[in-house]
């Protein structure tokens, strides 16, 4: 390790030794640069306020399309009927494709899929590539597939189009949160959190019209096609703004710098050392082109395995914290009912009350009890101190209060009482909507933001919304009562306000300050908390220019 320090003397210099340094004419501007790269630089104009703007209309258009799949006007109705043998024709998606309802709700759950296989990868590569440009690549897929579900001929066409739209969501989910934690003032981050989530609701309700007006007036179709619309100049905002850095990850020009197949790269791309034959010298040691090699597919290697042994040590971080897990289980049972509500509930609406405008008063009501719901949950917890033992208490009263009034509202056959309850439990539910991902970002570090997101986000949909779609549909094909199944689905709140009751319970401490760790390359070949000397605090061209050199 000493010679890890030293440094060429004159002699060997002028014995022809090729350095590094030397084949790198560039990586003394590195050094000196090194120090500002740590620190991300934003555009003038990329004000926190205006990152949050931007971050709630994505999030808008990405739930607008789950409302818009689950409105009448596009996900329409199946051909029927009756007993004389006089047939209805079908209409939208489900009439289009003759769809039974288990396959129309498999079909709201079909983009999970990509959902949860990206959601982790994301995460994962946020270690390693700039986070705001691997948004930027989500937001491409769900703009493509968006588009191909407009298109699309067949149900299995757009099943997988919808396995495609859950990638673009992916990335965003997992990673805008963490931003706008990061932005946010002190004393209001819950509030941010809660302007962000507010989008939630309004997009879903305001995909309901949405549908409802395109559906009826246009083509199911047109519907997707104006999503992609929509999405298309944030897809190409992610790719052409100067990104920004997450607190907890080193920038990617940093790590770059410190990679020491970059350091042997320059040498072979260098013009003039392509030209040499037989070894190339770094740090005073041969190498030839054969070795160069097999050490780049070696070191890709160890990248592999270090992410992959990286991956399932975070994983055991978060599966061990009680307060992560709690928080989560509670989280998927309020996702099961809330995910079946937004495919279903219209539906329900029209086959219990006969509403005449399901799609239109669902819409409205989600809308004002999610805007004024989600921003009340997240201010009022700001106002009580915003700790993530307050935060269990506001989610476990809240939900148990929602649950109360949602069921009473479908025990009513009036269809003026049902709306008012209604109205006051979706107002109370979507209370929990800031402190949830609070406590999600708040009990893990730093650097396990984007995980703990991706893998809460994962945890609602394969055991929450994904699930809850097609078997309320099999329970309703079975038991043929709406009011029985809503009934049903609706208890299920207060399984989710009994996790999070047990919250109030467990020690809980407040991670996301903790600056103890910090954050290495991937590649496993480089460790400055090893360096002696204090070689730690050197820039990239002073270890460059050391007996540095890459194992074979």
């Amino acid at each position: 390790m000493a010679s890890l320090s030293s440094t060429p003397s004159m002699e060997e210099e002028k014995e022809g030794s090729v350095s590094v340094q030397q084949s790198n004419p560039q990586s003394q501007h590195i050094a000196a640069s090194s120090s500002t790269m740590d620190l991300p630089s934003n555009p003038s104009w990329f004000t926190p306020k205006r990152l949050l703007f931007i971050f709630c209309v994505v999030n808008m258009i990405n739930y607008l399309d789950r409302g818009t799949i689950a409105s009448n006007g596009v996900n329409g109705k199946k051909r029927t009927c009756d007993d004389k043998g006089i047939c209805k024709s079908g209409s939208g998606i489900q009439g289009d494709f003759d769809l039974t309802n288990f396959q129309d709700g498999l079909l709201s759950s079909a983009f999970m899929v990509g959902l949860l296989v990206s959601s982790p990868v994301f995460a994962s590569l946020a270690k390693s590539h700039n986070p705001f440009r691997l948004i930027g690549v989500g937001l491409s897929v769900f703009t493509l597939a968006t588009a191909g579900c407009g298109a699309a001929p067949s149900f299995w066409f757009i099943a997988i189009c919808r396995m495609l739209v859950g990638v673009g969501e992916a990335s965003f989910i997992s990673l805008a949160a963490p931003f706008i934690d990061d932005n946010a003032p002190v004393s209001q981050k819950t509030a941010w959190l809660a302007v962000f989530y507010m989008c939630i609701p309004t997009g879903i309700a305001l995909g309901y019209v949405y549908g409802g007006l395109v559906g009826e007036h246009l083509n199911w179709r047109y519907a997707f096609w104006g999503e992609a619309l929509l999405m298309f100049p944030f897809a190409v905002f992610g790719f052409v703004v100067k990104p920004l850095q997450l607190k907890g990850f080193s920038s990617v020009e940093s790590k770059k710098a410190l990679t020491p197949m970059e350091t042997v790269s320059t040498v072979t791309d260098d013009s003039d050392a392509s030209k040499v034959k037989g070894p190339i010298l770094v740090g005073g040691d041969g190498i030839s082109a054969d070795e160069l090699n097999e050490t780049s597919k070696s070191l890709d290697i160890h990248n592999i395995l270090n992410r992959l042994s990286q991956f399932g040590k975070d994983m055991k971080v978060l599966l061990v914290d009680k307060v992560y897990v709690v928080n989560v289980l509670g989280y998927v049972a309020y996702t099961f009912v809330l995910g079946a509500y937004g495919y279903w509930g219209p539906k329900a609406g029209y086959n219990i009350y006969h509403m005449k405008s399901a799609d239109m008063l669902f819409g409205g009501i989600t809308v004002v009890c999610g805007i004024f719901g989600t921003i009340a949950g997240g201010f009022i917890l700001d106002r009580m101190s915003a700790t993530i033992n307050h935060a269990f208490i506001l989610l476990s009263g809240a939900t148990f209060l929602g649950a109360i009034s949602c069921f009473s509202a479908f025990c009513l056959r009036n269809l003026y009482g049902f709306l008012v309850l209604f109205a006051v439990g979706e107002l109370l539910l979507f209370a929990a909507q800031a402190p949830v991902n609070f406590v999600c970002l708040h009990c893990v570090k730093p650097s396990l933001r984007p995980l703990a997101m991706a893998m809460s986000t994962v945890s609602i949909h394969i055991f929450g919304d994904v699930p809850s779609s097609p078997l309320f549909g099999v329970v309703q094909d079975h038991i043929n009562n709406w009011k029985t199944t809503t009934l049903m689905l609706t208890s299920i709140f207060f399984l989710a306000a009994g996790f999070w009751f047990i919250g109030i319970f467990l020690p809980s401490v407040d991670k996301s300050n903790d600056e103890n760790e910090t954050q290495v390359s991937p590649n496993p070949m480089v460790d400055t908390k090893t360096l002696p000397d204090g070689n730690g605090d050197k820039g990239p061209a002073e270890v460059q220019g050391s007996n540095f050199r890459p194992p074979c």
